[in-house]
C-alpha cells in the first residue's frame, strides 16, 4: 500500500469513526433530524468505498480525502455542529477552499475532454488555466442560485444574510469572490507550471485518475 492510501485511509477513518461517536449520541439522546444528518454525510462521504463498483468512476485516493474533508467541514461541522453561526469565518473558508476544488475539477475536466491525446496536451496553458477559473466560478454561481431558490421556496436559511442585509446579497457577492479568488489561486498555478513545463500535482493526481478509469478514455 502507497504511502498515500496509508494516509487516505487513516484520516478517513478517524473521520468517520468520529461522525459515528457523534451519530450514537445522536440516536441515544432522541437527536433524529441530527441524526439522519450524520447519517446522510456517512453514506455521501463513504459511497466510493461501499459501492466502487456502482459509482460512474473510481476516485484515486487524493481525491476521495479532499472531498470527505470537504464534506466534514462544509456539512458535519458547519451544520451539525453549527459551525456557520459559531466561526464567523468558516462560511468563506470554505467557499475559497470549493473554489480550489473546483478549480481542480476544471483542470480534469479538461483533460478528460481532451482525451483522444492522452495526457499529453496540446491546449494552451492560458485557456487550460482559464477553462478551470471559470468552470468553478460558474459552479459557485450555481450553488448561490440553489441557496437563493431553497429560502425563497422552503424558507431556509442557507445564504445565511449578514447583519442589516435582509436580502442576503452582501453574503452573496463575498462567496463569490472568495469562489473566484480560490479559483484564480488554482488556475495560475496550474499556468506557471504548465507554462514553465514544470511538474504540477493536479497532472500527478489527474494520471492517477485515468489509470484508475481507463474505460472513460480512448486508447
Amino acid at each position: 500500500m502507497s504511502a498515500a492510501r496509508r494516509f487516505h485511509g487513516i484520516v478517513v477513518g478517524l473521520l468517520v469513526g468520529l461522525m459515528l461517536l457523534e451519530f450514537f449520541v445522536a440516536v441515544w439522546e432522541g437527536q433524529w433530524m441530527t441524526s439522519v444528518l450524520i447519517a446522510a454525510i456517512l453514506v455521501i462521504a463513504l459511497a466510493p468505498l461501499l459501492a466502487p463498483r456502482r459509482m460512474p468512476v473510481v476516485l484515486p485516493a487524493e481525491f476521495h480525502l479532499l472531498a470527505v474533508l470537504f464534506i466534514f467541514a462544509s456539512l458535519f461541522l458547519g451544520e451539525v455542529h453549527r459551525f456557520y453561526e459559531r466561526v464567523w469565518w468558516w462560511d468563506m473558508l470554505l467557499h475559497a477552499s470549493s473554489g480550489l476544488l473546483l478549480g481542480m475539477l476544471g483542470f480534469l475536466l479538461v483533460y478528460v475532454l481532451n482525451e483522444n491525446e492522452r495526457v499529453d496536451l496540446h491546449l494552451r496553458p492560458g485557456f487550460v488555466a482559464l477553462f478551470a477559473f471559470l468552470f468553478a466560478l460558474g459552479a459557485g454561481v450555481f450553488w448561490e442560485i440553489f441557496e437563493f431558490g431553497m429560502d425563497r421556496l422552503l424558507g431556509m436559511n442557507m445564504q445565511k444574510p449578514m447583519l442589516g442585509d435582509l436580502s442576503g446579497l452582501t453574503d452573496t457577492m463575498w462567496d463569490l469572490i472568495l469562489d473566484a479568488l480560490g479559483a484564480l489561486v488554482i488556475s495560475l498555478l496550474g499556468w506557471w507550471y504548465m507554462k514553465h513545463r514544470q511538474v504540477f500535482f493536479i497532472e500527478a493526481w489527474i494520471r492517477k485518475f485515468i489509470a484508475s478509469n481507463p474505460r472513460l478514455f480512448r486508447s
